[in-house]
């Protein structure tokens, strides 16, 4: 179907957002035409804040708008334990059962070989230089249950446990396959209870 050029290019602009179809696309962009003036103006300038402004904390990794994180700056959080994600939005997740008070090590993705990733392109080194002379007793591992993810955590454990630092895996509460994001508060939880040394 031909649509006027703006339109187009709105559509496609949509489109490439994970998850969103062409009929969602269309529904988003036709929605957006018909917004008021203001709101599409503070729609956009919301867009280029998150862009412009977020950046990576440069201690823990996570995003963040400014550096060190309020995580990472926060006094009150127990500094002998590090729980390990593969995303900031997993950041979200964990902290969203309200029972870790801990820090946190993003890691901006996880090893992959088939794809061409390896230990180098993501965040390690700065969790290994973290642990170094810090008061860490406990590194929690909770990437996600994927092949990947599954590798990223083996390769930190034989990293890690010759420092004498325990290491643990989130229990096997979430789905194989599944991505912490997704998971319900409870199932979280009980993940976070049931983790074991690996």
């Amino acid at each position: 179907m031909y649509y006027p050029e703006p339109i187009a290019k709105l559509i496609e602009s949509y489109s490439k957002l994970p998850g969103i179809g062409q009929k969602t696309a269309i529904r988003l962009a036709f929605y957006t035409i018909g917004m008021d003036d203001e709101d599409v103006n503070l729609f956009a300038k919301n867009l280029l804040s998150a862009k412009r402004d977020l950046k990576f904390c440069s201690v823990c990794g996570n995003l963040t708008d400014q550096d060190p994180c309020s995580i990472c700056t926060d006094e009150n959080r127990d500094r002998s334990t590090i729980f390990v994600v593969e995303d900031s939005k997993d950041v979200l997740a964990i902290e969203k059962i309200r029972e870790y008070n801990g820090l946190y090590h993003v890691l901006q993705g996880t090893i992959s070989p088939m794809n061409g990733i390896s230990p180098d392109d993501i965040n390690v080194k700065s969790l290994i230089t973290r642990l170094i002379d810090s008061q860490v007793e406990e590194v929690i591992i909770a990437t996600n249950a994927t092949s990947e993810g599954e590798a990223t955590a083996i390769y930190l454990s034989r990293l890690i446990k010759p420092s004498g630092i325990k290491v643990t895996r989130l229990a096997r509460g979430l789905a194989v396959g599944s991505d912490i994001e997704y998971a319900d508060e409870v199932t979280l939880l009980k993940a976070v209870e049931n983790r074991k040394e690996i």
